[in-house]
């Protein structure tokens, strides 16, 4: 057995531990009850007796006042009641401290208090009729006796006070642990019935792997704790499952993108392996040289989005106007804009017409969000049909860039998986133009990294326009 370990396993759960502390808590309040109770019993048992004897021992001095006494003492009370008229101390000429009258049981005693006072006292004595036993005496001063001071004394016996206190602190003693036993079972009960949902949802988690992520855990009826962690656990669900399939959707798509131009570089290098007499040794050459550059291509797009996904971005101060004057030039003419040039048109035939932009400053990072203007200028260049306009405008604290081009545009209910990572809608924007599939995923990741958004815009037509919208600087 490892030291150190519970014997038994259910010591270690909190169902066991919250049984425990509740046992312990209400076992302390009880018993600091019950000692409460006794001393509460004891205390009152012993007033009421010192009530009795004090009435009596009353009675006797009014008759002693009165001249009345009667030989021997007969106060009321049971056979082990005792009672003394003694000269009080003070007295003069009386030998204070004397015995006048006393009970037929102490006949012949010496005086139950030593020194009796004229007035009022009670005390506790020892060893009265027989060794062991303990008395309560109340003393009173006879008043109106002017010869000699004289002092009543009656006292009785504690026993029935500790009786009555020693058969409530057994009961106490028996009826308490069966209390806690009950308690304990009623809480290890409650507990375990409260706890049997969130047994229920570890047993689910436990099943769940990264094959079945569709599988949710139970929610138990109602709103409490238990029902939002159980909810809250099938929206993280969801999102893993989201995940999931994502990098399932991505690994599959980068795979076959990575597939296509190496099944086609070894295709042409066995092709002219094989046949070595018609090899053309440039052209095969060329043709690796231009495959090799789509795969370095396709690979910076996949680690850029990587980074989008994970690292945060620089952040300065940004002219977005200038970037995005910069990447039209550059869609259009391949190279920068010439002072005062608001439109070009490049070697593709294609115009871009920058004349609608506005200026804005932005905060993030310049070279990130130049690459995400570039990738929609581009897409958009590369499925225009002749023209392709590019706004700004700056309103109500935001930045609003609009990218539009007069191709075939994009079908209603397929404008949110233009940014899917690989997406592919149709021939007419195919990975056959010479686009990775990934520019407008990095556009859109590169975008909501700095707060923005992008989508299509419903009302564009023809062709397609794609809107970004991104905080100014100094909203």
């Amino acid at each position: 057995m490892t030291r150190g370990r519970s014997r038994w396993p259910g010591a270690r759960s909190v169902r066991f531990r919250i049984t425990l502390v509740a046992t312990l808590a209400v076992a302390v309040v009880l018993v600091a009850a019950g000692v409460g109770l006794v001393a509460a019993q004891q205390r009152s048992l012993t007033t009421s007796l010192e009530e009795a004897l004090g009435q009596e021992a009353d009675t006797l001095a009014s008759e002693a006042a009165g001249g009345a006494l009667s030989q021997p003492l007969d106060p009321a009370g049971d056979d082990d009641t005792v009672a003394q008229i003694v000269v009080a101390s003070g007295g003069e000429g009386s030998g204070g401290g004397s015995v006048l009258a006393a009970t037929p049981n102490i006949e012949g005693r010496p005086p139950l208090v030593a020194s009796p006072a004229r007035g009022s006292s009670t005390s506790r004595i020892d060893s009265v009729l027989e060794r062991g036993d303990h008395f309560l005496v109340v003393t009173r001063g006879v008043s109106g006796s002017t010869d000699q001071p004289l002092a009543v004394a009656v006292g009785a016996p504690l026993d029935d006070v500790a009786d009555s206190t020693r058969a409530l602190a057994r009961s106490l003693l028996v009826g308490l642990p069966m209390v806690l036993a009950l308690l304990a079972a009623l809480v290890w009960w409650l507990v375990g019935r409260t706890l049997r949902p969130v047994e229920a949802i570890r047993v689910r988690v436990s099943e769940i792997g990264g094959s079945d992520l569709h599988r949710r855990v139970p929610v138990p009826s109602g709103e409490d704790e238990l029902s939002r962690l159980a909810r809250t656990m099938n929206a993280m669900l969801d999102r893993l499952e989201s995940s999931s399939d994502r990098q399932q959707r991505f690994v599959a798509d980068a795979s076959h993108e990575l597939r296509s131009p190496l099944t086609r570089i070894r295709s042409e290098l066995e092709v002219d392996l094989a046949h070595p007499a018609g090899a053309d040794p440039a052209a095969t050459h060329r043709s690796v040289l231009d495959e090799v550059d789509g795969l370095q291509h396709l690979v910076d797009d996949l680690l850029l989005l990587a980074r989008s996904d994970g690292d945060a971005f620089a952040s300065t101060v940004v002219d977005l106007d200038d970037l995005l004057l910069d990447e039209a030039h550059r869609a259009a003419a391949d190279g920068p804009a010439p002072p005062g040039v608001t439109g070009a048109t490049g070697a593709t035939g294609v115009t871009v017409d920058s004349s609608a932009i506005e200026p804005a400053r932005v905060m993030g990072d310049p070279r990130a969000l130049g690459r995400a203007l570039r990738n929609v200028i581009e897409n958009a260049t590369r499925h225009a049909r002749s023209q392709v306009t590019v706004t700004l405008a700056a309103h109500d604290g935001v930045a609003v860039v609009g990218i539009a081009d007069d191709g075939p545009g994009i079908a209603a209910d397929r404008r949110d998986e233009v940014f899917e990572r690989f997406a592919r809608l149709d021939e007419a924007r195919s990975g056959a133009d010479g686009g990775t599939g990934l520019g407008l995923a990095i556009a859109r990741a590169v975008v909501e990294r700095h707060g923005g958004a992008i989508e299509v815009e419903v009302a564009a037509t023809p062709g397609a326009c794609l809107v970004i919208t991104l905080p100014l600087a100094d909203a």
